[in-house]
């Protein structure tokens, strides 16, 4: 596992749509493996491919006491509103206050390409709307109603 360098708003990869992983193998596995310890080491709630110059739709999201892994993700189902302060990895030392979902459900494969689906609401739904909107090369100051500096 390696720590790998997450790119900075500004960097075109941000900007760009990601493309579908066509094969689950061990070169998307330890592209997982990176992007964990990488959002361990960032202390971050989620990750994003885009996030670390990898054009694949894949995203990790740590919440809750919980990882998940996410190949080729779509978010099926939305439902309620909530109004609320994010941040990113990609966009140091500010935030902002997005609306998204209240509750999704997730369909993605999972490290092994097998399809799995989740119910999340709350933060974890947040989560991972922001981490889907990466995949599309959507950034959260794009939907941000008030954009914050970080105070030290």
């Amino acid at each position: 596992m390696a720590i790998r360098n997450i790119i900075q708003i500004g960097d075109p990869t941000l900007r760009k749509r990601s493309f579908e992983v066509t094969e689950v193998n061990d070169k998307i596995r330890q592209l997982l493996d990176d992007m964990k310890e990488t959002l361990i080491a960032a202390d971050g709630a989620g990750l994003a491919a885009p996030q670390v110059g990898i054009l694949r739709r894949i995203f990790i999201v740590m919440a809750e006491d919980k990882y998940y892994e996410c190949i080729n993700p779509e978010i099926i189902e939305k439902s309620g509103s909530q109004n609320g302060s994010e941040g990113c990895l990609s966009v140091r030392g500010k935030y902002g206050d997005v609306e998204r979902p209240n509750k999704v459900t997730v369909k993605a494969l999972d490290r092994y390409g097998k399809p799995f689906t989740v119910k999340a609401e709350g933060f974890l739904a947040r989560a991972f709307c922001h981490e889907y909107d990466h995949l599309d090369g959507i950034l959260y100051v794009d939907k941000a109603t008030k954009l914050m500096e970080e105070k030290d």
